[in-house]
């Protein structure tokens, strides 16, 4: 059965798209059929996996606000079994065209209802707010990844996005869990970090996957380059350590003890 997973982090900078570009290139490398869909008007997964944002054509937006057929909108990418419905700048006016729109919320979910079962799984990238974009990710998912980097101030905010979270469940989507949280950006020579990794799983003992994504040249690299880290240096730690964050995930969903 297919998943719908949203990434989301109203906090800017903690690894959001590089995570969502690299765990879908890495699920996509372990043979699953993979659609990111790019629901941030910075669009850079969609210029991270080789699409010039200036000259896409279609995109998210006439889904959202046009009622366009997504599988009109989506493109293939360089990497087998992985495709995406990229973003374009004309989402920044969207969360104002959609404010008076008449079910506002669940655009997104009508849109993947009639090709989720084409897909193995279908990752949302959100954009860094949590405005009515980031809602529409939050309804149509399944469950959420939230990725949190591995500084100080990491847990700063998470409690808004938490509410946003149960606000959600109450009223929109009771279905969406969250299916865990991703620790961005470690650097293994600093104390500060063992501590922030020490500090998260403590506050969400059944949440935090135990890969830990560190900081790596090669994954700072890669997006200049318009490729996953993973076509970019599969040898580098950034790539190693997306494959083992993709492999934990799988694990967790067949084992179904996603929580």
């Amino acid at each position: 059965m297919s998943r719908i997973i949203a990434i989301a982090n109203q906090k800017g900078g903690v690894g959001k798209t590089t995570t969502a570009i690299n765990l879908c290139a890495s699920l996509a490398a372990l043979d699953k059929r993979t659609l990111l869909v790019d629901l941030d008007p910075q669009s850079n997964a969609t210029s991270g996996l080789g699409l010039d944002r200036k000259n896409i054509g279609s995109s998210v937006y006439d889904v959202l606000l046009d009622g366009v057929d997504i599988r009109l909108v989506v493109q293939p990418t360089e990497a087998p079994f992985l495709s995406l419905a990229p973003s374009s700048i004309d989402l920044v006016g969207a969360e104002v065209l959609l404010s008076g729109a008449e079910n506002r919320e669940a655009r997104l979910r009508e849109a993947l209802l009639g090709i989720r079962e084409e897909y193995d799984f279908l990752i949302v990238d959100c954009p860094p707010s949590l405005g009515l974009l980031t809602l529409n990710g939050l309804v149509a998912a399944d469950e959420i990844l939230i990725p949190i980097q591995c500084e100080y101030y990491a847990l700063e905010g998470l409690g808004q996005l938490l509410k946003t979270i149960e606000l959600v469940r109450s009223k929109l989507n009771p279905a969406l869990k969250i299916g865990g949280i991703v620790l961005t950006m470690y650097d293994s020579r600093l104390s500060l970090a063992k501590q922030v990794v020490e500090d998260i799983r403590q506050h969400f003992p059944d949440k935090v996957f135990e890969t830990v994504i560190p900081r790596n040249v090669r994954l700072a690299e890669a997006p200049s380059f318009g490729k996953p880290v993973l076509l970019y240096d599969i040898t580098s730690s950034g790539a190693q350590s997306y494959l083992k964050l993709a492999d934990e995930f799988l694990k967790r969903h067949l084992k179904g003890t996603n929580p």
